[in-house]
């Protein structure tokens, strides 16, 4: 429960709904939103609130324990801090985030940080795409007489 022991190195009172919250986080595999988190906490504590759910979230992220994510489609979605370096690239039809690593671009972020006359200490990278597909392979059908998003044909 790597979450749960950032909380008490962190000094954070660990309640047994913040431990069932702290556990649902530590087993995501993905980057919940509060309302997912809630679902998945009620599946296992039917007493768990969403109010709670929230209170625990901003405090987590308050204390540097979980980061917030803006990867589009209008919610905030959290992973552990401890998650190591990497980057997101967001699906933009599926809303699936990929994470990657990259030590080039690890290289070529110092490198202007450098050459700007700064030390890096820190940077983000989200990217976001469309899944490429062949002529072949079939199109997903979209709403008559509306534009897709994104800049096609704009």
């Amino acid at each position: 429960m790597r979450i749960e022991r950032l909380c008490v190195e962190r000094g954070l009172k660990m309640t047994g709904q913040r431990r069932l919250i702290a556990r649902v986080l530590s087993e995501a595999v993905d980057h919940p939103d509060v309302e997912e988190l809630y679902r998945r906490a009620l599946d296992l504590d039917s007493r768990v609130s969403i109010a709670t759910v929230y209170r625990t979230v901003r405090l987590l992220e308050e204390k540097g324990i979980l980061e917030r994510h803006d990867f589009g489609g209008g919610r905030a979605r959290y992973e552990a801090t401890d998650h190591g370096h990497h980057y997101h690239l967001i699906d933009i039809d599926t809303g699936k985030v990929i994470e990657f690593s990259d030590e080039q671009h690890e290289q070529l972020a110092a490198a202007i940080a450098a050459r700007l006359g700064f030390k890096l200490i820190g940077h983000r990278l989200e990217l976001f795409g469309r899944r490429q597909q062949d002529e072949s392979t079939p199109q997903p059908s979209r709403a008559r007489g509306r534009r897709p998003k994104g800049g096609e044909g704009a």
